[in-house]
């Protein structure tokens, strides 16, 4: 996407920090995301989120102390908006896996009327991300995008009670129609909202490719799946996510030596690039 800034994405949180993964690769320009607070523990990984622009936003439930270091958060935003950046913001706060839309926090009416108040043409960018499921791997998602909101919506006089009420509920109104509002249980409306359509011909063309993919990565995604299952509660697709960056290569590239040293072909190393191409078959024809 070509969008530039200055922008504030405001976005709902239904799946930790893979929304901030998927939302930040559809932008051509560098996307800042705002996160927990409490993950940034010690400087070593504070300096790892930093230069993955990663920006801490503190809650009473991680300590009222903490709470003075959104001040920083929030001129360090401003400092991005001045120079034509983009920030992502997930208003509801809070993960939850589901289908809902839940009441919208005071952050993103706060970074945008700040802005508005320094002069700066803030847009913001209503988006609701939706996923067909939260605890298997490969998913369907959907992204809906919502129409600018600019200084000029906002008909209030920026008195700040009177102005996050009207933002928020701007905000809410357009974001009520982007996020589906699915029952957790009510699978046949999920395969409504989701289910997309394959041939028959892409079917059998995938088909022998899908299983062998299913075969060579069940392991290692059911190893993942025992360790975390009862850790991750509403993190456990990120946190899933987050282990195949690290281990997945390394998984790749141990299968191809098995076979490697098995055969002593040099034609295994073509594996590097069946193996993964697998899997996406796998994902494609199961999905």
């Amino acid at each position: 996407m070509q969008k530039k800034g200055p922008l504030l994405i405001a976005s709902n949180h239904p799946n930790s920090f893979l929304d901030a993964i998927i939302l930040t690769t559809l932008f051509k320009n560098r996307v800042y995301s705002l996160a927990r607070g409490d993950a940034f523990a010690g400087k070593l990984i504070t300096k790892i989120l930093h230069s993955l622009n990663m920006l801490p936003v503190y809650r009473v439930s991680e300590g009222v102390e903490n709470l003075e270091h959104n001040y920083a958060t929030f001129e360090a935003c401003q400092h991005i908006f001045k120079k034509n950046g983009i920030v992502l913001i997930f208003s509801e706060g809070r993960c939850i896996n589901e289908w809902h839309l839940r009441p919208l926090k005071k952050g993103t009416a706060r970074l945008a009327i700040a802005a508005w108040k320094q002069n700066i043409s803030l847009e913001v960018l209503p988006l609701g991300i939706n996923y067909n499921r939260f605890r298997k791997f490969g998913k369907n998602v959907i992204l809906n995008f919502g129409k600018i909101i600019t200084q000029e919506n906002i008909s209030s006089d920026f008195s700040e009670g009177a102005t996050i009420n009207e933002f928020n509920e701007l905000l809410h109104e357009q974001l009520q129609n982007l996020v589906f509002e699915i029952d957790k249980n009510d699978n046949k409306k999920i395969k409504e909202y989701f289910f997309i359509h394959q041939s028959i011909i892409k079917k059998i063309f995938l088909l022998i490719p899908a299983l062998a993919g299913f075969i060579l990565h069940f392991p290692l995604l059911y190893a993942i799946h025992i360790l975390i299952k009862n850790k991750a509660e509403d993190h456990y697709d990120s946190i899933m996510t987050g282990i195949l960056f690290f281990i997945y290569p390394l998984y790749v590239l141990f299968l191809t030596l098995v076979i490697f040293f098995i055969t002593w072909n040099s034609f295994s190393f073509f594996l590097l690039l069946l193996i993964p191409f697998c899997a996406w078959c796998a994902v494609q024809l199961f999905d």
